[in-house]
């Protein structure tokens, strides 16, 4: 329990993490040697210093009690005090009404109690005057009160060694904190790398640091390559697959446009029907290769597919628009073809089709809902991948694929560090996706 508490204070990022590792030991060691040593060490030169001053107290205090009358002990006292330093007032009328002392004197409470220990006719002691100790003793002649430095009883300097360990503390922990933020700061870069990796950007990035983290980086340059080269062979494998099936489709088309159209109509379909089959797989492929980040107004991008929308006669409108205008950097052409896809999944499926935008500080989130039978919960997983199609949610007579569409904006919303949500439309009543990519 007390783990899980702590946790929730304990800096998540890795600077404020090294930092505490870096301060965290010197605040506990300055602590410890505080308490331990310097308090103890003080203490014990106070309780010294303070033992060989009572004994020139008691000196006085029995001279002025050898005395037979107030002059006489005045005078005999006087010859004495001067020499040992020390001022007495006898007998003395202002007496406090207790012990007086600073909370902040360490050495304070040593010296009272030495004090009161080693002179058991001790009335009262005053340390407010940091310069002096008031000290009142009990006469046959009245209270005494002996004033004299208090240099005599405690340490002149009792907090150097904590000033100095302090200014030390803090410059080490200060070279420290440099030194290790250059060995943090190539793990902070590889982390924005593949970070920006994961939006789809491939940011610059050299290994740099430490043996263990130079190896790290490397691996995951390696990682990136790879995969860079896995996802160019696969663009090309299928442009040319794309490209050599295209020729014999429109050749096949032609021949069956000059049969008679009762009879080719139905091969013409299928010809068609492998024509947006191979665009398909193409779109897949390349998702969106060769669209580099924009600067551009998803505000344009959404009336922009509304308009076309709206020329071929198909039921899509803007529900809502909120937030900021202004330029973001996105991929356009592959959030147009994603949102082409979700649009074209919603009017397969139902009659209308809204679109919302929502820009944020960081993120823009595009909404189409449509009022078809929508997914069930248990089925948006798996929508959403590759060559899986819900034909019994979402009615398979009302068109063919072979089930990349959401795969495919799925994906596009990964590229720009986001991701898609299916869930369900509570003002159509139909499927409600929403495209949420990273600014």
């Amino acid at each position: 329990m007390f783990w899980r508490w702590l946790k929730n204070y304990m800096p998540r990022g890795l600077y404020g993490r090294a930092a505490l590792i870096l301060i965290l030991p010197v605040l506990t060691l300055q602590l410890l040697v505080s308490v331990v040593f310097i308090q103890r060490h003080f203490d014990g030169v106070t309780r010294a210093m303070t033992s060989a001053v009572s004994i020139e107290m008691r000196f006085l205090r029995d001279t002025v009690n050898s005395a037979q009358t107030v002059d006489t002990a005045r005078e005999a006292v006087g010859a004495i005090a001067t020499p040992l330093e020390v001022a007495v007032d006898l007998p003395s009328n202002d007496l406090p009404r207790k012990d007086d002392t600073e909370w902040t004197d360490l050495t304070g409470s040593v010296v009272i109690d030495t004090l009161r220990l080693r002179i058991p006719e001790t009335l009262f002691v005053s340390l407010f005057d940091r310069r002096f100790v008031k000290l009142w003793v009990d006469t046959k002649f009245g209270p005494a009160k002996l004033t004299f430095d208090r240099s005599r009883v405690s340490a002149s300097n009792p907090h150097q060694l904590l000033v100095i360990m302090i200014v030390m503390g803090a410059i080490m922990t200060t070279i420290s904190y440099f030194f290790l933020r250059n060995q943090l700061r190539p793990i902070k870069r590889m982390a924005d790398a593949a970070a920006e990796y994961g939006k789809g950007r491939i940011k610059p990035f050299t290994p740099t640091g430490a043996v263990e983290v130079r190896a790290a980086g490397m691996a995951f340059l390696d990682m990136r390559n790879r995969i860079e080269r896995q996802t160019q062979s696969r663009t090309m494998m299928l442009s040319g697959v794309s490209h050599d099936l295209r020729t014999p489709l429109t050749r096949l088309r032609l021949g069956l446009s000059m049969l008679d159209d009762q009879d080719a109509a139905p091969l013409i379909r299928d010809v068609d029907d492998m024509q947006d089959l191979l665009d398909a797989f193409l779109d897949f492929a390349r998702n969106d290769a060769g669209d580099g980040l924009e600067l551009c107004n998803p505000r344009e991008i959404v009336e922009t597919i509304v308009t076309d929308a709206k020329r071929s006669n198909q039921s899509v409108r803007i529900h809502d628009v909120s937030g900021p205008d202004g330029l973001v950097s996105l991929r356009p052409m592959a959030v147009r073809r994603a949102l082409d896809n979700l649009l074209t999944n919603a009017l397969r499926y139902g009659t209308c089709a809204e679109i919302s935008l929502s820009i944020t500080d960081r993120t823009v989130k595009l909404t189409v809902e449509d009022d078809g039978p929508g997914i069930p919960s248990d089925s948006r997983e798996a929508a959403m991948s590759p060559f899986v199609r819900l034909d019994p949610a979402r009615n398979q007579d009302k068109g063919t694929g072979v089930g990349l569409g959401l795969s495919i904006v799925a994906d596009i919303a990964r590229t720009h560090g986001g991701l898609l949500r299916l869930g369900e439309s509570e003002r159509l009543g139909g499927l409600k996706a929403e495209l949420v990519l990273a600014k």
